[in-house]
């Protein structure tokens, strides 16, 4: 440990010496080696007090060192193994990078799944969430809020629907169109009571409550949860044969769900024309088609909406993620009059929905997508990106796909080595990001990210496959 300190003149005309300490840790604990820098201000009337001071401070300092295993050993230990994190322990962000408890700095290549398309700590949400928290952060709905009108009117001119239903995470909001559809099927459509079915799709991610793992077919997701909640049909995604023979056959089908890209499973992009036909078949058999857009939405593919590219107008569409830039929990449902007014006082809630922190705060981060035009940058960098990646030469590279800044590279392991360890040796180099289903990396940075950042994660991607070869 190394260490200094400077006595600098005390203000007006106090007695003593203001002493600035400087601390420089270098310190090999738990074979890690790291650095900090600290600055402490004291007042003191004797040389005696100061080194006295300094030799506390410096000891101090020492022992209450955490390091990254530290962090990791204190979480395993005291919270639930349900998730399975890269060893990395993040202690800060701002934009495109995140630093970790040693201050070393990384790309965030996988934006807390797409929730921080307006990078880290945007200045101007951040700004709006601190000014509602000092003012009003709740009420619950059994009273009126100053703020809710106003997100309401911004956000349902913003995507060009009648109403919406403030919810706040993303599978709250796949539940309320689940329960929207249901409703609209018996009230509206006129199916029979209890009746009303939902088609979904293989492969499916739309969140991990117990009905939503009903309809889906990913083993880790569902096996050991049952019974499951009935009144589903899955069937196979990118398959317009499929979903015509279900709308042709039951008369109670009432929705059809469906993410336009399949982030969680690998993201996989259906055939160009997928989206419309299926909406065009919706249309013909007076289903409703819902999108789920928690992902996808929110100019992460190159469009406001994933929706966009095949100018589809999902009659519900689901948002949440990067509804709030990745500060606070918030999603969204919206729909027309015909959908949304089905459902009455009552029927339907949160007691967090539509807080006036929220509000405050999902208006911003709407403003920051239109106003630095995250549509239009990540449509232009994800090209960029895909044609780097496509052109990296490596066997463990055995395809690549995407679609705005939301990217895929499969990866064919190599003696031995995974996408796991892919993800290791990026880390090492300074760029973070996760695997999807063992064999797929899911690339998606922050849609901030200039075209300089983007070629220098580029090199560190390049490196870090070439470190396999």
């Amino acid at each position: 440990m190394t260490g200094g300190w400077t006595v600098v003149k005390p203000p007006g005309n106090s007695e003593g010496a203001i002493i600035e300490i400087f601390l420089t840790n270098q310190i090999i604990k738990n074979d890690l080696k790291f650095s900090f820098k600290k600055f402490i201000y004291a007042t003191f009337t004797s040389s005696y007090k100061i080194r006295n001071f300094i030799n506390i401070i410096f000891q101090t300092e020492k022992e209450n060192i955490m390091t990254t295993q530290d962090y990791i050993n204190l979480e395993d230990k005291y919270g639930a193994h349900n998730y399975h994190p890269l060893p990395v322990v993040l202690d800060r962000g701002e934009g495109v990078y995140v630093w970790d408890v040693e201050g070393k700095r990384y790309f965030d290549f996988l934006s807390a799944y797409s929730a921080v398309n307006q990078g880290h700590c945007h200045p101007k949400i951040v700004g709006a969430l601190t000014e509602q928290a000092q003012k009003l952060t709740l009420t619950s709905r059994a009273f009126y809020n100053s703020a809710l009108g106003d997100y309401e009117k911004y956000i349902t001119e913003y995507f060009g629907y009648d109403k919406v239903l403030p919810m706040n995470s993303g599978a709250e909001g796949d539940e309320t169109a689940l329960k929207l559809c249901r409703k609209w099927a018996y009230k509206v459509k006129g199916i029979p009571e209890n009746q009303a079915k939902i088609i979904a799709c293989e492969g499916n991610f739309h969140g991990r409550t117990i009905t939503i793992i009903s309809m889906s077919t990913d083993p880790d997701a569902r096996n050991d949860f049952g019974p499951y909640t009935p009144g589903f049909i899955i069937i196979p995604y990118n398959d317009l044969e499929a979903l015509e023979k279900e709308l042709v056959s039951d008369p109670n089908i009432a929705g059809f769900l469906v993410e336009p890209i399949q982030g969680e499973a690998g993201v996989f992009l259906p055939d160009e024309g997928y989206l419309k036909k299926a909406y065009e078949l919706c249309k013909k058999h007076n289903v409703l088609f819902i999108a789920d857009e928690v992902q996808t939405g929110l100019a992460r593919t190159g469009k406001l909406l994933a929706s966009d590219h095949e100018g589809v107008r999902p009659d519900i569409l689901i948002l949440g993620k990067a509804l709030s830039g990745g500060v606070y929990p918030i999603s969204a449902v919206l729909a027309d009059d015909e959908i949304m007014l089905t459902i009455l006082p009552g029927e339907h809630g949160s007691t967090f929905g539509g807080n006036p922190l929220a509000a405050k705060v999902a208006v911003a981060a709407l403003e920051v997508i239109k106003n630095e035009n995250l549509a239009e940058n990540a449509g232009r960098l994800g090209k960029i990106f895909r044609e780097e990646m496509n052109s990296l030469k490596s066997d463990m590279i055995e395809q690549v796909r995407g679609k705005g800044l939301l990217n895929a590279v499969v990866v064919r392991p190599k003696s031995g080595k995974t996408a796991w360890d892919v993800c290791l040796t990026m880390k090492d180099n300074g760029l973070i990001a996760k695997p999807t289903h063992d064999h797929i990396i899911r690339f998606a940075p922050p849609l901030v990210i200039t075209e300089e950042q983007l070629y220098e994660a580029i090199r560190i991607i390049k490196k870090s496959f070439a470190d396999f070869e």
